[in-house]
């Protein structure tokens, strides 16, 4: 732990800053074991110099703790005097934000909500401190601390939002995430990855989770019909006086939820993680002592016309009272370049009906069958399914890119995207290089089709820098539109120009096994077309 959080706190700090986030990562490693935090403050000291700055605060603080042990607040201000902003240079400096966090986790005395008020109250970077306190008293306490005192769990659902180039992953929720770091060690250890219920989405397999699903309000529906919970390992949604005009709807997000729109802060990066063409499939059981049969049906609601929430339903199956494993699908319909923000259940009834529906699982794979284009009906929340790696992202019959510095990239699409085949038409103004790419995890990971400078036709793999996987001459000139085309299917990767094919090769080292999709320019001008993705 205190070499993994060394090599990675040294991407963009050094020094202290290095010191306490190996503080922090061992203190997290040992507390899957161990419960006392004067034990987890030695081991984790042992692994810094005893000469730091942040070796030396540490001690000060312990003191200063024995000396005033129901008193923190006493505490904060010989922190703020004598380890202030003041004390230290720059914006937010991480020296008096992680006194913060020993502060809190020794007079918290492992209380998970205690703990939280404590560093919260106390101020400076109020997030990352929160976040390291809790992320060490979760893993300590485990679900039971969480669940000893106020209700954290329901009001935030598992909804976790995950910002990066890799839009993708932005939408997730903790148990997804619980799984996902399970598996890196995992496969750091040689073995395989765990994926329950044949690795469907939605699995509610650990004690709690809700994946993000909330009951929905509408016009139509009622807060007050239902309520949701984790049980056995799925979903259960209870319902109350179904009945005509009185229906029920859950949902969970897979785009920039409504209450996430227009935040300030940070800006939030994100892709939809559904699209057109792919198809939803849901297991339902139905508890034996519902009073009735019911009507359920699959949805998603879409940013349409001038970006009003619009609902698409799928078809409606009947669910009998006791029924088991029922399978149902929705195959997405084409939105037409509006982005699809949420998937939900609606249960229905025409007479009186109370119960409990189970979701056991819910999935969706593979690529899409849908045309990136700009949506006909007004709206701008489509753009923002774009990562905007560019250096400007405009509209006009298409999309108008300029990248000033390296290489730009605009990317939409998830990592469960695997096989398929993406296509575009390009017209360069002014490049050193254009193109579009496949398997984009990101600004630094894909497969790309590229006209370069010098006449160059290029097929790059981007991991680890720049490979060229094949090359030939080709004689290209500005403000003429260029057809590429770049089919993913396993290791295979062919691609064509303007209807001809002019690569076809293997990559067998470190493939990129699944990603997006993205129109790639460096220093330059270009004019694009809709970009068409197709599964294979």
């Amino acid at each position: 732990a205190a070499e993994l959080a060394r090599n990675a706190a040294s991407v963009s700090h050094d020094g202290e800053a290095i010191y306490g986030a190996v503080i922090v990562a061992v203190m997290e490693s040992l507390a899957f074991v161990e419960q006392d935090l004067e034990t987890l403050l030695d081991a984790a000291l042992a692994y810094i110099p005893s000469n730091s700055v942040i070796a030396k605060m540490i001690g000060e603080i312990r003191g200063w703790h024995k000396a005033e042990p129901n008193d923190w607040r006493k505490t904060y201000a010989k922190i703020a005097e004598n380890y202030g902003y003041d004390k230290f240079g720059g914006n937010c400096h991480m020296v008096p934000n992680h006194a913060l966090i020993i502060l809190a986790l020794l007079y918290g005395g492992g209380d998970f909500s205690e703990s939280l008020c404590i560093v919260n109250t106390a101020g400076w970077d109020t997030d990352c401190n929160s976040a390291n306190v809790g992320c060490l008293l979760g893993i300590r306490g485990g679900l039971a601390g969480l669940d000893s005192g106020v209700d954290w769990r329901t009001p935030v659902a598992d909804r976790m939002m995950l910002p990066t180039s890799d839009g993708g992953r932005c939408i997730t929720d903790a148990l997804a995430e619980a799984y996902h770091v399970v598996n890196i060690g995992r496969a750091l250890a040689n073995l395989e990855p765990v994926a329950p219920k044949d690795g469907a989405r939605f699995h509610f397999s650990l004690p709690g989770s809700v994946q993000g699903w909330r009951v929905s309000e509408t016009n139509e529906t009622t807060k007050d019909a239902a309520m949701i919970r984790n049980e056995d390992g799925s979903l259960a949604i209870y319902f109350l006086a179904l009945a005509t005009g009185r229906a029920v709807r859950v949902t969970t997000p897979t785009f920039i939820p409504p209450d996430a729109l227009g935040r300030g802060g940070y800006e939030l990066l994100a892709s939809p993680t559904l699209y057109s063409g792919q198809r939803v499939t849901a297991n339902l059981s139905v508890d034996r002592e519902t009073t009735r049969s019911i009507e359920a049906r699959l949805f998603v609601n879409i940013y349409g016309a001038e970006d009003k929430i619009e609902t698409l339903y799928g078809a409606s199956i009947t669910l009998n009272p006791g029924a088991k494993d029922t399978e149902f699908h929705l195959k997405i319909p084409d939105t037409e370049g509006s982005p699809i923000c949420e998937i939900g259940l609606e249960l229905l009834s025409a007479s009186r009906a109370e119960g409990r529906v189970f979701i056991d699982s819910l999935t969706w794979y593979g690529a899409p069958d849908l045309t990136l284009k700009l949506p006909t009906r007004g709206g701008k929340l489509w753009r923002k399914a774009w990562v905007n790696g560019m250096s400007q992202f405009g509209e006009g019959g298409g999309y108008t890119l300029v990248q000033d510095e390296e290489t730009g990239l605009l990317i939409q699409g998830t990592r469960e995207w695997t096989d398929y085949k993406v296509s575009a038409t390009v017209t360069p103004n002014l490049a050193k290089s254009f193109g579009i790419a496949a398997r984009v995890q990101g600004m630094k990971r894909y497969y790309a089709l590229l006209l370069t400078e010098g006449n160059r036709l290029q097929l790059v793999k981007a991991r680890d820098g720049d490979t060229v996987l094949a090359e030939q001459s080709f004689d290209w000139d500005y403000n003429k539109a260029y057809e590429f085309m770049l089919e993913v299917q396993g290791e295979r990767i062919t691609a064509s120009l303007g209807g001809v094919s002019v690569f076809d090769v293997m990559d067998a080292s470190y493939p990129l096994k699944g990603g997006g999709v993205a129109f790639v320019l460096t220093e330059g001008r270009v004019n694009a077309d809709a970009m068409r993705v197709k599964p294979l």
